[in-house]
């Protein structure tokens, strides 16, 4: 990993300058669009905060078993904010947005007269 960056051959963006503190916005280094979504897991017997990772792109707790009741099934939450409480147990998630470039529509009136109107052009 040391000599990728070294010699910077790793094309893909991180996204290390967008703020975790941030729903979403622009990457510094790449340009996209982010959106920051933080993950909890819970153990699906008793409900416990289990310490969350990420592994081979899936959410996981960093334990197969629950501390608590030994259960090894549990439940992947979505947080819609992050909670000081929180922070030791969620991970985080970035994630690219698709931007839309919507088409500006100019649109003119014309004073109504007597005469025939013309027709005005629209510009797109």
């Amino acid at each position: 990993m040391f000599l990728l960056k070294l010699f910077n051959i790793n094309t893909k963006c991180n996204h290390n300058g967008v703020s975790p503190a941030l729903d979403r916005g622009y990457c510094p280094d790449c340009g996209k669009l982010i959106k920051n979504d933080w993950y909890i897991t819970r153990c699906a017997c008793c409900g416990l905060k289990l310490k969350t990772m990420v592994k081979h792109d899936k959410i996981q707790p960093q334990y197969n078993y629950c501390s608590n009741c030994g259960s090894s099934e549990y439940i992947i939450e979505k947080l819609p904010k992050i909670n000081f409480i929180d922070i030791n147990f969620a991970v985080l998630i970035k994630s690219e947005l698709e931007t839309i470039k919507k088409a500006s529509t100019i649109q003119c009136w014309q004073e109504k007269t007597f005469e025939q109107p013309k027709l005005l052009v629209q510009y797109r």
